[in-house]
């Protein structure tokens, strides 16, 4: 085995196949389902970053403009956890960039919706995106995504209406928005308005319960079944109009090229999840891991963001890394690829984990990209130690679930220049899957001197050798 540079051998390289696959099936390709075409006159994805950029501008100049001024170390927020630009800093930042606190402040809470700007505990850091700002159409995308699902946020909500009938406004308006992107064009409010009644009936019916038994006389509460809607579709309107997803005025609402490509994205991940075998967007986290196995890592993604939009963050967070302590190793590596597309919200939880040997490797890398190493860079963070247990852990995986070909490749990714200190350091290493990953190995091998010196290694680690 030749020196080289070590290359990322996170599973995601690895293309897996049903351990019950048929011997006649081993050389078939899945069928791809053709690339989807957004609708006719969506702008091609440059100039809807174009319009993104435009639209995020002077939160971008208050991002660039902290990153600079404040610096590592120097925090401009205030003391209440949240992230919040100090008075002292605002006012620093509207003198300098010519603009008003207020619209400072304005553009800073924009950054971190659109996660320019990434808040971590007491303090406020420079996001990944903004270091790709003016070069990855992609990451604006993704930013001005972020932005819109954060639409409810970005203005304050009536203070005048009961919590419940905003939240059910809330989960009501991706309809709104799907029938406004159907629609194409202009749409009446009072239309709208019929919509969202109708779609908020629904949602009370779906959670009503009859309890049975005898029941206590009932508390007189605030009538908010009967309350008006229409100043709440007025709020959700000029909501989704400040983030730039429509336009607000006239008695009538239309989605910008922006809005429309953003909501045709969402549904068409929607659709794809419904789309698979296993049903993913409604099963937990270690079948619908099992289910996108078999997926090429764009659909993957897909179907992670899909299942995940239809939980809270948190659960799905703790769902994915209780998959990720399982036996499988292909479910660990395919549950921090999910993880991935949560992004900075999974910090906490994957910090958290560090410290967990059957995660570690996965979460520090993780954590180095986050930061925004280069993921090509990140596996420089791993002691020889992690890197090589990360290594073991890999090619259990492919063993399982792979091909015998795929894992003598997989040895070529190994830090060790030659085999024998490989063997030295993956005896040492003390993954519980050692023995079988070189049991494996030997077999798959086809240099037979080589496969000798594997079994030998493997009987050594059986024996305590």
């Amino acid at each position: 085995m030749t020196s080289r540079i070590p290359r990322d051998s996170r599973l995601r390289l690895v293309r897996p196949r049903p351990l019950a696959a048929a011997p006649s099936a081993v050389n078939q390709r899945r069928p791809r389902r053709p690339a989807p075409r957004p609708p006719e006159g969506t702008p091609a994805p440059a100039e809807l970053a174009r319009m993104a950029r435009s639209g995020l501008a002077d939160a971008a100049r208050v991002a660039h403009w902290a990153d600079g001024a404040l610096g590592p170390g120097r925090d401009g927020t205030g003391s209440d956890g949240k992230g919040t630009l100090s008075d002292e800093t605002a006012g620093r930042a509207a003198e300098e960039l010519g603009l008003t606190a207020a619209q400072v402040r304005a553009a800073w809470d924009t950054a971190r919706l659109a996660g320019l700007i990434e808040v971590h505990g007491d303090s406020a850091r420079p996001g990944w995106r903004l270091r790709a700002w003016n070069r990855d159409d992609s990451a604006v995308l993704r930013g001005w995504v972020a932005l819109f699902d954060a639409w409810s946020l970005a203005s304050p909500e009536p203070t005048d209406r009961e919590p419940a009938a905003v939240a059910e406004v809330v989960s009501a308006m991706p309809q709104v928005l799907s029938f406004l992107q159907l629609s194409a064009g202009p749409v009446p409010v009072e239309q709208l308005l019929d919509l969202l009644e109708q779609r908020v009936t629904e949602l009370r019916t779906e959670r009503c319960e009859i309890p049975y038994g005898p029941q206590p006389e009932p508390v007189e509460e605030p009538e908010t079944a009967d309350a008006p809607l229409a100043p709440l579709l007025d709020w959700a309107l000029r909501a989704l109009a400040s983030v730039g997803a429509l336009t607000y005025g006239d008695g009538q609402a239309t989605l910008t090229p922006l809005g429309s490509w953003a909501v045709w994205v969402k549904l068409e991940q929607i659709c794809v999840a419904a789309q698979s075998p296993a049903g993913n967007i409604e099963v937990a986290a270690e079948e619908m891991l099992r289910g996108c196995a078999q997926l090429r890592p764009n659909a993957a993604r897909a179907e992670y963001r899909a299942w995940l939009a239809a939980r809270p963050v948190g659960s799905a967070v703790t769902e994915l890394l209780g998959a990720a302590r399982g036996d499988d190793a292909l479910l660990r590596g395919l549950a921090f690829e999910a993880l991935r597309v949560v992004g900075a919200p999974a910090e906490p939880d994957v910090r958290s984990v560090a410290d967990e040997p059957t995660l570690r490797p996965y979460a520090l890398l993780w954590l180095a990209e986050h930061d925004g190493i280069d993921p090509e860079d990140a596996h420089e963070v791993l002691t020889r130690e992690e890197a090589t247990w990360l290594w073991v852990d890999t090619a259990a995986a492919v063993a399982d679930h792979g091909e015998a070909p795929m894992l003598v490749r997989h040895l070529e990714s190994a830090l060790q220049p030659t085999v024998p200190r490989l063997l030295d350091e993956v005896r040492a290493v003390g993954h519980p899957r050692t023995v079988q990953v070189l049991v494996a190995l030997a077999a798959a091998h086809p240099d037979p001197a080589l496969a000798k010196a594997v079994r030998r290694a493997a009987f050594q680690v059986h024996t305590g050798g």
